[in-house]
């Protein structure tokens, strides 16, 4: 199968792009402000929102997202995978939340309302599948690299309270539902990929603390967090979602690292 894919060389897609060929596929890595019609278009390309949020960031931040689907749907795919995130449903405290939850209020709820409309534009024409991922882990980069910094230095805790939900999914399970969406034509729509078992941050930090025999109770005060990062520290670091998978899991796909201690042991293990 031709797999043409944007954003092929982060985190995410350069882990997809090394499975497709593995298996077979012929897979065309674009370049940025490149587009190409293959049997499946995969976007993953998107600006990282990991920093702290100017004006300017947040205007790439959007564009980035937007102006790579636009351009694509333009080109009328076949079958389009697009990206999206769970903070489209915006911090939500202890509220459970699934694919039929309404977006929330903030910053990354509005940029992936809009991503997501976007996509969809291709509904008349396309099968569209959008994924909804949580934080993902995975060895050697991503959220996962970040977080463990403070737990070398003995430093490591929750963030904040530590009573935020953190709806994580490992980089594996992302590669395998991308995968799944691939050779399954009744895969359409919008599907929350993350872990069944979304748990605080306080677990989440001592769950990573017992794996790298640190200490984690030393907690990032929330204060110092809005002074060095500004609005990103309140929307991605001291509020979370509890986001629940109920449709992929409804409609069969089975997480290979359901729980955050066997991602960890694997990724670990690496």
């Amino acid at each position: 199968m031709r797999i043409a894919i944007s954003g092929g060389t982060g985190f995410i897609g350069s882990a997809v792009v090394q499975r497709l060929r593995e298996r077979g596929d012929e897979v065309i890595v674009l370049r940025r402000g490149e587009v190409q019609i293959g049997d499946v278009n995969i976007n993953l390309a998107g600006e990282n929102i990991g920093k702290r949020w100017t004006r300017e960031r947040k205007r790439r931040i959007v564009e980035s997202r937007v102006d790579t689907t636009n351009a694509i749907v333009d080109a009328r795919p076949r079958v389009l995978i697009n990206a999206s995130a769970v903070g489209f449903y915006g911090p939500r405290g202890d509220e459970i939340l699934d694919e039929s939850s309404e977006g929330g209020a903030g910053f990354l709820a509005e940029v992936t309302r809009a991503w997501e409309a976007t996509a969809h534009r291709a509904d008349d024409f396309a099968r569209v599948v959008i994924f909804r991922f949580g934080v993902v882990l995975g060895a050697g980069g991503g959220a996962l690299k970040q977080m463990m910094l403070p737990f070398r230095f003995g430093a490591g805790g929750p963030i904040g309270s530590g009573r935020q939900w953190m709806s994580w999914i490992d980089r594996q399970d992302v590669v395998r539902a991308i995968e799944w969406a691939i050779d399954n034509p009744n895969v359409r729509g919008v599907y929350n990929i993350t872990s069944p078992e979304p748990l605080r941050n306080r677990d989440f930090a001592h769950a990573l603390g017992r794996v790298m025999h640190r200490p984690s109770i030393m907690p990032a005060p929330g204060f110092a967090l809005r002074i060095a990062l500004g609005e990103m520290a309140d929307e991605m670091l001291l509020t979370g979602q509890r986001v629940v998978p109920a449709r992929a899991l409804r409609e069969g796909f089975a997480f290979r690292y359901p729980t955050l201690e066997s991602s960890l042991a694997a990724n670990f293990a690496k």
